[in-house]
């Protein structure tokens, strides 16, 4: 592969190199939201910013853990995790945000991701469709443990990935709005709990590289509530499913300490 740096010994995106992140790391889209999830680590400092890419790097529990944001959308994110895996990553967990989907996910909720249908094209590029997209089971289990600890409410189950923000929220103005509009109506039958964008992309990535992924998601809202004439309350506040995130990976780190003591 041609060295798009130039010999500079750092990943050409996300501007980084070993030795600047941790094994664990928060994914999250929006750049600004890694100053926020920052404050969760100790001592972080920001270690780098390159196009949508911002990382910040500080610890928890005595163990390096890492930020980085990752755009919107499938290819950003892979790109992310690809360089990421590049230098160190190991443990990746999604915090993002979703639209709910069935009646009884309601904004301010949790959605703890198991699976994502593959309904964009980056995923394309790495397997054959029919390869699922699935979360790590390790990440999912801390999370489910963490959000049981707290007074949040979640679900879990599968969300669906798709490319196009508009094309959910207002597919009859497409041309293929007939054919997005079966769609929608068939995962909302198969029991899909919200849609995002990244998710797929980084199942699929995290699982061609090795790596666990995971991923927690806040419900903004959801229009299938709103079409139904139920409440939709919104809700921007993505503090809680990060931390939720953040006490996840905490279980994890004395997971891995006790196991390393018994040893």
């Amino acid at each position: 592969m041609v060295d798009y740096t130039e010999g500079k010994g750092k990943e050409y995106h996300i501007g980084l190199k070993k030795g600047d992140i941790g094994e664990y790391v928060i994914l999250t889209g929006d750049p600004q939201r890694c100053v926020n999830i920052a404050k969760y680590l100790e001592n972080a400092e920001k270690v780098g910013e390159n196009r949508e890419y911002v990382t910040y790097t500080g610890t928890i529990e005595g163990e390096k853990v890492s930020v980085t944001s990752t755009g919107i959308g499938g290819p950003s994110a892979s790109i992310a995790l690809e360089e990421l895996v590049n230098i160190g990553g190991k443990i990746f967990i999604r915090v993002g945000t979703c639209g709910g989907m069935q009646l009884d996910v309601e904004g301010g909720d949790i959605v703890i991701t198991t699976g994502s249908v593959r309904m964009e094209g980056t995923s394309r590029e790495y397997a054959p469709i029919e390869f699922p997209a699935v979360s790590d089971i390790t990440i999912t289990n801390a999370l489910i443990e963490a959000a049981k600890e707290s007074d949040v409410k979640y679900h879990v189950g599968i969300v669906q990935s798709k490319d196009s923000f508009y094309g959910e929220h207002q597919p009859e103005k497409h041309p293929v709005g007939s054919r997005l509009i079966e769609k929608w109506e068939a995962w909302l039958k198969m029991g899909c709990l919200a849609s995002e964008m990244e998710t797929a992309a980084l199942f699929i990535t995290g699982a061609y590289r090795k790596v666990k992924v995971g991923c927690c998601l806040l419900v903004l809202a959801n229009q299938e509530r709103e079409r139904a004439g139920l409440p939709n309350v919104q809700q921007h506040d993505i503090n809680p499913t990060i931390k939720l995130a953040v006490e996840a990976i905490r279980k994890m780190i004395r997971e891995k300490k006790v196991k390393i003591k018994c040893n």
